[in-house]
């Protein structure tokens, strides 16, 4: 591998399926730029014709909380129950729900 290779920025790849309603992350790849990351995605993660959308996002990007955190960040969110869609009749005529 080269030395300039060796630099360009990790991508992690989301793809959203054919039969699917939101993206799923998939992998991770390096490009040089987000077109070549697109490009690459599209080659290496949907070779099978099974995707109809890519995201791709460099992982320098991404501010994600730590699974150590997990109590004090979601615990207020359990005492409420009005966030939470039990209480609501959906009607039937409202799709992927």
């Amino acid at each position: 591998m080269s030395a300039d290779r060796r630099e360009w920025p990790l991508y992690e790849v989301f793809v959203r399926g054919k039969r699917g309603l939101n993206h799923v992350h998939v992998g991770s790849l390096h490009a040089a730029d987000d077109a070549m990351a697109v490009r690459h995605a599209r080659d290496v993660y949907t070779r099978r014709n099974e995707g109809v959308s890519i995201w791709v996002v460099r992982a320098d990007a991404i501010t994600a909380s730590s699974p150590d955190e997990k109590d004090p960040m979601f615990a207020p969110s359990g005492d409420k129950v009005y966030r939470h869609p039990t209480f609501y009749d959906i009607p039937d005529n409202v799709p992927h729900m």
